[in-house]
């Protein structure tokens, strides 16, 4: 998987479980909805950590929480 795909992958997850659209995330984290959108549909061929970081902030999560997933493991991101 690719890390772009990765992030989608999380961000949408985390946005379901806490029952969030992405305008609520948007309102919560400052990030504007279109980057939100072009997050989850991986249109980044990389996602700038501070964009991560606000929107963890947004959801009340550490940004350790966010990548403290199998999937971000070395072995499981392609090059």
């Amino acid at each position: 998987m690719k890390l772009n795909e990765a992030v989608s992958q999380r961000l949408q997850e985390l946005l379901k479980e806490r029952g969030m659209t992405q305008y609520q995330l948007s309102m919560k984290s400052g990030v504007p909805k279109s980057t939100i959108g072009n997050v989850v549909n991986c249109m980044y061929d990389s996602v700038k950590l501070r964009i991560i970081h606000e929107l963890c902030q947004g959801m009340n999560l550490n940004i350790s929480e966010f990548f403290n997933l199998p999937m971000f493991e070395e072995e499981n991101l392609e090059p």
